[in-house]
C-alpha cells in the first residue's frame, strides 16, 4: 500500500490559499508601516503582529510538520506584490515566524495542538517583535510612555492576532478544509 506523502498536493494547495489570504492582509500592514512609523511609531508592533497569521492558521487547519514555514513564505510573496520595498523584510519575517512556530510544533511532536501551544509561538514572537523593532527602528528617542506602550503593543499584538488566526482555522476545520489527505 503506498504511502500518502506529508506534503501531499492538497495539503499544499491548502497552505497556498491561505499564503495568499494572510499575504493580502501581511501586504497591507507592510503599506501602512510607512505612514504608522511616521504618526505613530508606537502603534507599529501591532501592525507586525498580523504577520503571525500565515502559520497559525496553516497548523490550526492542517496540524502537520512544515505547513507553518510554508504557509508563511508563500504569504511573504504574495505581501511583497501589494509592498515590494519590503520584499527582504517580509521574507525574513516568514522565515523567523514559521521557524518559530514550527520549533514550537516540533517541542510537542506535532501532537499538541491546543490553544496554549500557538500563544506559546506568540508571546516569543511578541518578545522578539519589541527587542528587534525597539532597536532597529531607534524608537528609544520616543517618549518613555510611547516606548511602554510600543513594548507593550508589540508583545501583545501577536497573540491578539494568532486568537483571531485560531478563530479563523476553527472554522476552516469546521468546514471540512482539514479532512483526511486521500
Amino acid at each position: 500500500m503506498a504511502r500518502t506523502p506529508l506534503l501531499s498536493t492538497r495539503v499544499l494547495l491548502v497552505c497556498a490559499a491561505i499564503g495568499v489570504a494572510t499575504g493580502i492582509v501581511g501586504g497591507i500592514a507592510g503599506s501602512l508601516s510607512l505612514v504608522v512609523l511616521a504618526t505613530a511609531p508606537f502603534l507599529y508592533g501591532m501592525l507586525l503582529g498580523a504577520h503571525v497569521l500565515p502559520g497559525i492558521i496553516a497548523q490550526e487547519v492542517l496540524r502537520l510538520p512544515l505547513v507553518a514555514l510554508i504557509t508563511h513564505v508563500l504569504a511573504a510573496l504574495v505581501a511583497s506584490a501589494f509592498a515590494p520595498m519590503w520584499i527582504g523584510r517580509f521574507l525574513g519575517t516568514a522565515l523567523l515566524f514559521g521557524a518559530i512556530q514550527e520549533a514550537v510544533a516540533a517541542a510537542t511532536r506535532y501532537r499538541a495542538w491546543g490553544p496554549w501551544r500557538f500563544f506559546i509561538s506568540a508571546a516569543i514572537i511578541g518578545v522578539i517583535i519589541a527587542v528587534v523593532v525597539f532597536f532597529a527602528a531607534d524608537l528609544g528617542k520616543l517618549e518613555p510612555w510611547a516606548q511602554i506602550a510600543y513594548l507593550a503593543l508589540s508583545v501583545v499584538s501577536p497573540v491578539v492576532w494568532t486568537a483571531g488566526g485560531l478563530a479563523v482555522g476553527r472554522g476552516l476545520r469546521r468546514a471540512g478544509v482539514a479532512r483526511a489527505h486521500a
